[in-house]
């Protein structure tokens, strides 16, 4: 347990100061935003690319830990479908607060969890977590668009707009890159393999304090039911199911613990940025991914000690 504090606390740590780092103004908005662009589309995927084409695939679970999370993730999906008029009459949930609580139940901060994964596990860790990335975030990707595009703008679901966004998606061509080395064998230059590390170090840093720089504090003050719900069902429901499917499938060891820590994560920071332009509740979206993050400093060691 002590390990798992000591190897969380500077990653939120740095949440913590991009926090501040934005209170003070240190950057405007531009500059912030520059930023998220740089990450988002350079420095995480040379992350994934470099893990994935190094890692030795043949030496950890890919197949058990993919099906775990991506079989939590539809089941997560289907509960939340069959709520829906309960969660309406109980919380008076509009169509678009439902696409906001199926965000924050379904998807996972990847900054956070390729931080500490590392953290944790250094390349061992590293390597499942680029797995995960490209079980989970284009399932994650069709199925919060798809919700949205029903719930929010209350549309037909549309196969082209879906698959330009996943195409777009940097981590999926850069997931698809990256096994594509790998399964080649392809030996990369030197000099692309030092560029793509230099970058990927700088990835780590960045996305943290993007994820501080993120959070709405004031939301957090005062949380509505809804997001009381959606912090039990991602920040327990969800890393429960992933643990049981695993065990079930006999996954242990770090493997385990790391599909467990990807499904503890709380919400993705692009979620709130996805609602906002797609029509959902983008204040709602605020307050659960607030809310979510300052819980996981508590949560996410206790996930981890029930798996170690």
């Amino acid at each position: 347990m002590s390990l798992v504090i000591a190897s969380l606390a500077p990653v939120f740590l740095i949440i913590v100061l991009g926090a501040v780092l934005r209170a003070q103004n240190l950057m405007d908005t531009a500059g912030w935003n520059g930023l998220e662009r740089a990450t988002y589309y350079v420095f995480f995927p040379a992350v994934i690319i470099m893990t994935l084409a190094k890692a030795d695939l043949t030496r950890v679970p890919v197949v058990e830990v993919g099906a775990a999370l991506i079989g939590a993730i539809l089941a997560m999906a289907a509960l939340l479908l069959a709520l829906r008029p309960l969660l309406a009459r109980l919380f008076g949930m509009s169509d678009t607060s439902f696409t906001s609580v199926f965000q924050g139940a379904t998807r996972w901060n990847s900054f956070v969890a390729i931080a500490t994964a590392g953290a944790l596990h250094a390349s061992v860790g590293l390597t499942l977590t680029a797995i995960a990335v490209a079980a989970m975030i284009p399932l994650l990707n069709v199925l919060a668009v798809i919700m949205l595009q029903r719930y929010a703008q209350g549309r037909p679901i549309v196969l082209g707009p879906t698959l330009k966004t996943l195409i777009a998606n940097p981590f999926i061509w850069s997931s698809a890159i990256g096994i594509v080395i790998n399964a080649l064998g392809l030996q990369l230059p030197l000099i692309l393999v030092r560029f793509g590390d230099i970058l990927g170090q700088a990835a780590l840093g960045a996305g943290l304090l993007l994820v501080g720089a993120g959070l709405d504090v004031k939301a957090a003050f005062r949380p509505r039911g809804l997001t009381w719900l959606c912090c039990a069902l991602k920040l327990v429901l969800m890393p429960a199911m992933v643990g049981s499917v695993c065990i079930a499938l006999g996954v242990s060891g770090v493997p385990l613990q790391v599909a467990v820590l990807c499904a503890a994560m709380p919400t993705a920071s692009g979620s709130y940025i996805l609602a906002r332009h797609m029509g959902g509740d983008a204040p709602l979206m605020a307050e659960i991914l607030t809310v979510q993050t300052l819980l996981a400093v508590v949560t996410i060691p206790l996930a981890l000690n029930l798996v170690s």
